[in-house]
C-alpha cells in the first residue's frame, strides 16, 4: 500500500514536467491585480610583466596565509561544536544541506577542507584578459574607409608565391526558431524548402557543400520525410557535403541563458543527431547571439569540440584584434592556469554574417557576389551596384575583383587559409538561389584554380573543412616557432555594432518571460530527477502502469520547449509580440494552490508542524520605510534600496528591444503622495511592503538559522504598462568602497570582473546578470542574488543598479520593426547578502562567490516544491519520507541534472541517466560560522556507493558533457573526483 502511495506522488511529481505549462499559467495569471602546456604566441596587452605579477602574488601570501589559518580555526571550532551537538538525522536532499526550512535550530556548522580553499587564492589565468584589451582600445570610432569600422588593407602580389592562398567558401542558412514569425510559421513557409532543395541540389554536384546548426528545425523536417530522403541526407553527411555545426536544439543566447538550459538544449540536439543521423558535431557556429560568453566555450570544450566560431563582438574589439592579427585565438577560462579549457576560436572580422560583410572588407564589392541579388530579384545591393551573372566575357575581371577581397581578408589573420561564409537569414529557400549561387561561384572557382599565377586554391567547404586545413598549417608553422595563435580569457559583452549603439537593452527586455524561464528550468530539473527515481522503482516492482505511461514523452516535449526558448530571439525578449506569446503558450496546464486561510501542515507521521501564513491584504496602513539596516558583528551597515527611471535619447536612434540608449543618468523615482506601507511580524519571518504606483516592493527578513536567514529577500512586483519610453531600475547603495570595479556572473556558472569605464557611454557599462552581481572592498562584499536574468551596472562606488523592466514605443532599427510595449505585471525576486571579508581588494582576472552565496543562489533558483493532490480527498494519506541520498552532497558540488537518456526507439527511455555534476569554485575568505549550512567539502571526491540510500549504482561511466563521446579509458568507476569549476557528465544506471 505504501508503495502504491509512493507512485501516486511520483506520478504527480512528474506532473512537475507539466508545470512546464507555467508558460500559460504565468501568462494568464500574471499578477494583474495590485593538461600539457602549449607554446603560445604573443598577445598585445597592457598588464604587468610576469615577474611583477609574481612579486605581487608573494606580497599577498602573508595576508592570505593568515586568512587560511583563520578558516582552519573556524572549521575546527565548528567541527567540535557539531560533535558536541551529537549526530543529526540525515535528510535526503537534491541540493546542499541548509538546516531546517522552518524551525530555528542550534548554531549550524560548515566544515571546509583547507585544501579546498587554495583554488580561489590563485591569481587566475596569466594570459591576456579582455579587461586588458579594453584598457588599450581608445573607442574613438574613426572612419576606416570602405571598411567603415576598420582600416585600409594592402598587400604585395608576390606574398603567396611560396604558399598559395587557400579559400573555403562556406554556404549556410541562418534559421531563427522564431523571431518575426513563429517557429511553426517559419518552418511551414521557408525552412522545409531549404532542406528539400538541399537534398536535390547537393546531389547534382559532389563539389557543393552546405551546413546547418538548429536541430529543432531539422528534427521537425525529419518527422515529415520518407526513408529515401532520410537516406540521402545520411549519404550527404557521410561524404562530407553536409555538416551539422554545434548541433544544439537552437543557437542559444549567451547572456540571459542559464548554464542548466544551455547544457540541456545541447544534450537534446546531440542526442537527436546521434540517434537519427549517426554523426557527432565537432565545430561550434554562433553567428547571431548578441555577444559571447566563455561559458559557452567551456561547455563546447567539455562536449568534445576543439574549434568554434563567433561573430557579434564590439566593432572596436574586432578592429583591435584585426590590427594585431589575433582574430583567431585559444579561448581559455579565466581560472585555468594551464591549457585544459582551451578551445580554438575564430572571430569573424566584419560587421555582419551576411554575404556583403564576409568575403572581404568592402561590402560594396562583396554584395556583387551575392547572386540572390541579381537584377530582377526581390532585393538588390544597398550600395547601388548589382551582381553580374558570370560568363566567359566577364569571368576574369570578376574573379580578380573577388580574389582581391579574399587576399585583403587574409591579411587580418596569421595563416594563408581563408574562411568566406556564403549565406544569410533563411537563405537557399528557392531552387533558383541554389542554382545562382553554386553555378556562378563554381565558374569563378574553376577560373581561379586554372590560373597558377593567382596562387590560390578555392573551393566550397564546411566549417570543419576550414578548421582542418587551419590545423594542418598551424602544425607546419609550429615546427619552426611558437604556436601560431595567442591565448585569451574573458567575455565579449557588451556588444556594439556601430556608434554608441550598445545592445544592453535586451539583458532586461520582456523580464516576465526571463523570470518564467528560470521557474521552468527549476521545475524541469525536479521532474527529471524524480522521473528517473520513479522509473527505477517501477522497473524494480514491475509497475506496468507507470512503465507504459507517456511521462517520458511529456518530459521530452518539456525539454524541447525549454530548449526552444533559449534561442537568441526568445529569452532575449527580441521577437514579435505574437511570437513571444507563442513561446509562452506552447504548453498548456496549471496546478492547484491551497486557498483556505486555516490550512494545516503535517509531517509524514501526521503530527502538526508549526507554520506561519500570510494574509491576503486588500488595504494597507500608512507607515513609511525608505532604507534597510543590516546588522553584523554588532555593527550597523546602511544599505539603501531606491528606484529610478531612465528615459530614451532625443536623438534619431532610440532605445528598443535590443538597444539601450538612455537620455542621461537615471532620475529618481518620485511619488506625489506618501506610499502605503504594510509591516508584518511573525515567528519565522517579518517583512515590510511598500506600495508604490509602479512597484510593490517587499523586504523580508527570515528569523531562522538556515540559509534563508543569512540574507534579505527583496521582491518587486513591477507594473509600467502605462508608461512611455521609460525603464525602471532598482539601485542598491552602500558605503562599500568598490570604486569602479564590480563583478557579474556569466550564465550562473562563473564570475567576470568588470570595470565601469568613463571613456565608454553609460549604456556600455551595463552587463548581463544571470544569477548574481557583487561589489566589495577590503572589509565587505555586498551581493545581489537574482532569480531572473537582467541588466546590471555599478555606475558609482558602492552601488549596484539593476534594470527591472523597460517599455519602449519605437523600433531600434535592428530588424524587429516594433517597440517593446507588451509589458506584463512582473514579479522580480532577489536576495541581498552582506558578508564580512578581510583581504585587500585585488585586481585579479578571476573572482568567486562564497559558499553561502552559492547555496543562497541555489535556493533562490531551485526552491522547495510543494506538491498537493490534484483532486481533494477527505483524509489525505501522506507519503513516508523519500530520501534517495544517504547524505547531502558536499557544499560545493551541485547536482545539475539527473536526465533519463533516450533509447534508440522513438519516444522511449533507456535504463541509463546522465548524472551531471558541477563543482563550484568558491572563496573561503569569509566567515564560515553560523552560516546555516549542514554540509562539508571533500576536495571534490564522492564515493559512488555512498551516494544513494534507496538504490544501488549498477554502473557509473564518465562521458563527455552531452553524451557524444566516451573517454578512451572509459570504465565503471567507484569514486567521482571533480576539480573546482568542473562540470562533468556520467552515464549512471541504478537498480
Amino acid at each position: 500500500m505504501k508503495l502504491s502511495r509512493q507512485f501516486t506522488v511520483f506520478g504527480s511529481a512528474i506532473f512537475c514536467v507539466v508545470i512546464f505549462s507555467l508558460y500559460l499559467m504565468l501568462d494568464r495569471g500574471h499578477l494583474d491585480y495590485p593538461k600539457s602546456p602549449r607554446r603560445e604566441g604573443s598577445f598585445p596587452q597592457g598588464q604587468l610583466s610576469m615577474l611583477q605579477e609574481k612579486i605581487d602574488h608573494l606580497e599577498r601570501l602573508l595576508a592570505e596565509n593568515n586568512e587560511i589559518i583563520s578558516n582552519i580555526r573556524d572549521s575546527v571550532i565548528n567541527l567540535s561544536e557539531s560533535v558536541e551537538d551529537g549526530p543529526k538525522s540525515s535528510q535526503g536532499n537534491f541540493s546542499q544541506g541548509a538546516g531546517s526550512p522552518l524551525l530555528p535550530s542550534k548554531q549550524s556548522s560548515l566544515v571546509v577542507d583547507p585544501e579546498d580553499c587554495s583554488f580561489a587564492l590563485q591569481s587566475g589565468s596569466r594570459n591576456s584578459d579582455m579587461l586588458d584589451v579594453y584598457s588599450l582600445i581608445p573607442f574613438d570610432n574613426p572612419d576606416g574607409g570602405v571598411w567603415k569600422q576598420g582600416f585600409d588593407i594592402s598587400y604585395l602580389f608576390n606574398e603567396w608565391d611560396s604558399k598559395p592562398l587557400q579559400v573555403f567558401v562556406v554556404p549556410h542558412s541562418h534559421n531563427d526558431p522564431g523571431w518575426l514569425k513563429t517557429f511553426d510559421d517559419y518552418f511551414r513557409e521557408m525552412t522545409q524548402y531549404i532542406f528539400n532543395n538541399m537534398v536535390i541540389k547537393l546531389k547534382e554536384d559532389s563539389r557543393r557543400k552546405f551546413m546547418w546548426s538548429e536541430i529543432s528545425y531539422l528534427s521537425k523536417w525529419w518527422d515529415t520525410i520518407d526513408k529515401p530522403k532520410k537516406d540521402a541526407v545520411k549519404s550527404l553527411l557521410q561524404n562530407g557535403q553536409f555538416e551539422i555545426v554545434t548541433g544544439g536544439w537552437v543557437m542559444p543566447d549567451e547572456a540571459a541563458a542559464h548554464y542548466f538550459a544551455l547544457i540541456d538544449q545541447l544534450i537534446e540536439g546531440h542526442q537527436w543527431v546521434g540517434k537519427n543521423l549517426g554523426v557527432k558535431p565537432r565545430s561550434g557556429w554562433a553567428i547571431d547571439p548578441f555577444g559571447h560568453s566563455p561559458t559557452m566555450a567551456y561547455l563546447l570544450k567539455r562536449a568534445g569540440f576543439s574549434h568554434m566560431l563567433i561573430q557579434r563582438v564590439h566593432y572596436a574589439v574586432k578592429k583591435h584584434f584585426a590590427l594585431h592579427k589575433t582574430l583567431e585565438f585559444y579561448w581559455r577560462q579565466n581560472w585555468d592556469l594551464e591549457s585544459g579549457t582551451d578551445i580554438f576560436c575564430h572571430m569573424m572580422p566584419f560587421y555582419s554574417y551576411d554575404i556583403p560583410h564576409t568575403c572581404g572588407p568592402d561590402p560594396k564589392i562583396c554584395c556583387q557576389f551575392d547572386f540572390k541579388r541579381l537584377p530582377g530579384g526581390r532585393f538588390g545591393c544597398p550600395w547601388g551596384v548589382p551582381p553580374e551573372t558570370i560568363h566567359l566575357g566577364n569571368v576574369q575581371k570578376r574573379a580578380e575583383m573577388l580574389l582581391d577581397q579574399y587576399r585583403k581578408k587574409s591579411k587580418l589573420f596569421r595563416t594563408t587559409v581563408v574562411l568566406a561564409p556564403l549565406g544569410d537569414d533563411f537563405r537557399y529557400c528557392e531552387r533558383t538561389e541554389w542554382d545562382h549561387q553554386f553555378k556562378n561561384y563554381q565558374l569563378l572557382f574553376d577560373y581561379m584554380n586554372s590560373h597558377p599565377e593567382y596562387n590560390v586554391k578555392i573551393q566550397f567547404g564546411t566549417l570543419s573543412d576550414y578548421f582542418d586545413a587551419l590545423d594542418k598549417e598551424d602544425v607546419t608553422i609550429g615546427k619552426n616557432s611558437q604556436s601560431t595563435f595567442p591565448v585569451l580569457s574573458g567575455d565579449f559583452f557588451t556588444y556594439a555594432d556601430r556608434d554608441d549603439h550598445y545592445w544592453s537593452g535586451y539583458f532586461t527586455s520582456r523580464p516576465f518571460y526571463k523570470r518564467m524561464d528560470r521557474i521552468l528550468e527549476s521545475h524541469l530539473r525536479a521532474a527529471e530527477i524524480l522521473y528517473y527515481f520513479a522509473l527505477k522503482q517501477a522497473q524494480k516492482y514491475k509497475i506496468s502502469k507507470f512503465l507504459s505511461s507517456s511521462h517520458y514523452m511529456a518530459l521530452t516535449e518539456a525539454r524541447r520547449n525549454l530548449g526552444l526558448f533559449q534561442h537568441h530571439d526568445a529569452i532575449t525578449g527580441t521577437a514579435k509580440d505574437w511570437v513571444v506569446v507563442d513561446y509562452g503558450t506552447r504548453s498548456k496546464n496549471s496546478f492547484l494552490r491551497p486557498t483556505s486561510p486555516t490550512a494545516q501542515v503535517t509531517s509524514a507521521s501526521g503530527k502538526p508542524v508549526e507554520i506561519q501564513m500570510s494574509a491576503v491584504w486588500n488595504t494597507a496602513s500608512t507607515i513609511s520605510q525608505t532604507e534597510l539596516i543590516n546588522k553584523e558583528d554588532g555593527k550597523h551597515h546602511e544599505v539603501k534600496v531606491q528606484f529610478s527611471w531612465y528615459g530614451t535619447t532625443s536623438k534619431k536612434d532610440k532605445s528598443g528591444a535590443y538597444l539601450f540608449l538612455p537620455d542621461g543618468e537615471a532620475k529618481p523615482y518620485v511619488y506625489t503622495a506618501l506610499p502605503f506601507v504594510r509591516v508584518q511580524h511573525g515567528r519565522f519571518y517579518s517583512d515590510v511592503t511598500c506600495f508604490l504606483e509602479h512597484v510593490t516592493h517587499r523586504v523580508r527578513l527570515y528569523n531562522i538559522q538556515g540559509i534563508e536567514g543569512q540574507s534579505v529577500e527583496v521582491s518587486n512586483i513591477v507594473d509600467i504598462r502605462k508608461e512611455h519610453n521609460r525603464e525602471i531600475a532598482m539601485r542598491i547603495s552602500s558605503s562599500i568602497n568598490s570604486q569602479n570595479r564590480f563583478y557579474t556572473d556569466l550564465n550562473g556558472y562563473q564570475i567576470q570582473p568588470r570595470m565601469t569605464m568613463s571613456k565608454l557611454p553609460l549604456q556600455a557599462n551595463v552587463y548581463p546578470m544571470t544569477t548574481m552581481a557583487y561589489i566589495q572592498d577590503a572589509k565587505h562584499r555586498l551581493t545581489l542574488l537574482s532569480a531572473q536574468s537582467l541588466g546590471v551596472s555599478s555606475l558609482k562606488s558602492g552601488q549596484i543598479e539593476v534594470i527591472m523592466d523597460r517599455r519602449l514605443m519605437q523600433d531600434d532599427n535592428r530588424g524587429l520593426e516594433q517597440g517593446v510595449h507588451d509589458n506584463k505585471v512582473t514579479a522580480n525576486l532577489f536576495r541581498i547578502l552582506l558578508e564580512k571579508r578581510s583581504v585587500e581588494e585585488e585586481k585579479k582576472s578571476v573572482s568567486y562567490p562564497s559558499l553561502v552565496s552559492h547555496v543562497t543562489s541555489s535556493f533562490l533558483n531551485h526552491p522547495v516544491f510543494t506538491m498537493t493532490e490534484k483532486i481533494p480527498v477527505p483524509s489525505l494519506q501522506l507519503l513516508g519520507e523519500f530520501s534517495p541520498l544517504l547524505s547531502s552532497l558536499p557544499c560545493d558540488i551541485h547536482l545539475v541534472n539527473l536526465r533519463t537518456i533516450q533509447s534508440k526507439v522513438d519516444g522511449k527511455h533507456s535504463d541509463e541517466a546522465a548524472l551531471i555534476l558541477h563543482r563550484k569554485g568558491f572563496d573561503c575568505r569569509f566567515s564560515s560560522r553560523d552560516t546555516g549550512l549542514l554540509c562539508s567539502t571533500t576536495q571534490g571526491k564522492i564515493l559512488v556507493q555512498k551516494l544513494f540510500s534507496m538504490f544501488t549504482v549498477a554502473s557509473l561511466i564518465p562521458s563527455s558533457l552531452s553524451l557524444m563521446h566516451s573517454p578512451p579509458d572509459a570504465r565503471n568507476i567507484s569514486e567521482i573526483h571533480l576539480s573546482p569549476m568542473e562540470i562533468s557528465t556520467f552515464r549512471i544506471q541504478l537498480r
